[in-house]
């Protein structure tokens, strides 16, 4: 092929690509590697290299595959060893505990495994979203702020209108079973978020971006929140609402210290601090969490959530909007901090020499004669006109 018939070709591919949305063409180095592209009609077929995202798209959903699949069989199998571990050592009241430690275990392994497939060398902390940094501990507790603080406006309502019954127990066993209940709490909260946005989470973002793995977890959630509850619509909604506001925690953040804490402070502020049932809680059965204080909720449905509590109000849903809100806003720093992505340089090379004519007007032009500068003494040379007697 002659060089001509070799430039028309070149000069082809890159007018088919720059029509498909590609930018203009790189140095002539880099147009060899697009004029190896075939030519098929009107198509034009790309090398292996323009696969690769195509490829990694892939392998990214069947990660996040085969991520839900080890958290339901890791579920299953915890389950399991808690029960046969708290028969054989009579531990009735710790089998939710063993339940949620086996479980941790479990998808810490698993997820670990997954990622040493695609990636190697990764940290063990954060492959499952919980990486050491300075700004931990004051994630974790301005998350449990936020929970707490909406659970206290849902039960504000119907505490004011008269529609909540207390009753107390202030046996020694129920401060002991109140300390268990909120360790307890603690590792079913870290452990629900390792298994939904610790890991399979972000496999999704990088297959779909952002807000459709937001979406797509949140319905995953929802569901597995409520199935085997006597769930009302109103209840998925929330539910799927309460997992949109820890997508976005993590978002912000890039971690689960800021989700983890909103997560327990939701669970024991409902269940241990006011006594009401916790039905939302994926992975385990919590039927009932409190051991010092028990309510009930009497009155209309739409205010008081019935037998689920706020988890089945009218007014939860704008409350977990508000604090989508107030997440956004106190993670501002964070946000800047850890998910912030550096500017790289980018682009092709240019070096254009200047025009020869302009060389022979620079040459033409005649050089200019070097003035002559007269440094001045920095001291007066001269005596003072009143001198020193």
């Amino acid at each position: 092929m002659g060089s001509q018939t070799r430039t028309f070709v070149q000069q082809e591919c890159w007018h088919k690509l720059t029509a498909c949305g590609y930018p203009n063409p790189p140095p002539n180095e880099e147009v060899a590697t697009a004029a190896s592209s075939k030519l098929v009609g009107s198509r034009i077929i790309l090398p292996s290299s323009q696969v690769q995202p195509r490829i990694n798209r892939s392998l990214q959903l069947a990660l996040f595959a085969t991520s839900i699949t080890w958290v339901i069989a890791a579920n299953l199998l915890a389950g399991r060893a808690a029960r046969g571990l708290a028969v054989r050592l009579r531990l009735s009241d710790e089998f939710l505990l063993l339940n949620a430690v086996f479980l941790v275990f479990l998808l810490v392994i698993g997820f670990a495994l997954l990622q040493g497939i695609v990636a190697r060398g990764t940290s063990l902390r954060r492959t499952i979203g919980l990486p050491r940094r300075p700004t931990s501990l004051s994630e974790w507790a301005t998350g449990a702020a936020i929970g707490w603080s909406v659970i206290l406006v849902a039960v504000l309502p119907p505490a004011l209108t008269g529609s909540l019954h207390v009753r107390f127990w202030l046996d020694p066993r129920a401060w002991w079973l109140a300390g268990l209940n909120l360790a307890t709490i603690a590792v079913l909260a870290m452990a629900a978020e390792i298994a939904f946005r610790g890991y399979p989470f972000r496999r999704l973002i990088d297959a779909i971006g952002p807000a459709w793995a937001t979406i797509v977890i949140s319905v995953v959630y929802g569901i597995s929140a409520t199935i085997n509850q006597n769930s009302t619509y109103l209840s998925l909604l929330i539910a799927v609402a309460f997992s949109a506001l820890l997508c976005t925690a993590w978002l912000r953040t890039h971690a689960l210290w800021l989700g983890w804490g909103l997560h327990f402070a939701w669970i024991a502020s409902l269940g241990v601090l006011f006594g009401l049932p916790v039905t939302g809680l994926p992975l385990a059965s919590t039927d009932n969490l409190s051991s010092i204080i028990e309510t009930r909720a009497i009155g209309a449905f739409w205010l008081t959530g019935g037998d689920l509590g706020p988890e089945g109000a009218l007014v939860t849903p704008l409350l977990l909007f508000a604090a989508i809100v107030a997440v956004i806003l106190v993670s501002r720093d964070w946000a800047w901090n850890y998910t912030r992505k550096p500017l790289i340089a980018a682009g092709y090379p240019v070096d254009v020499p200047p025009p020869a004519a302009h060389e022979e007007m620079e040459r033409q032009i005649p050089a200019a004669t070097p003035a002559l500068v007269q440094i001045l003494p920095s001291t007066p040379q001269t005596r003072s006109v009143q001198s020193e007697p």
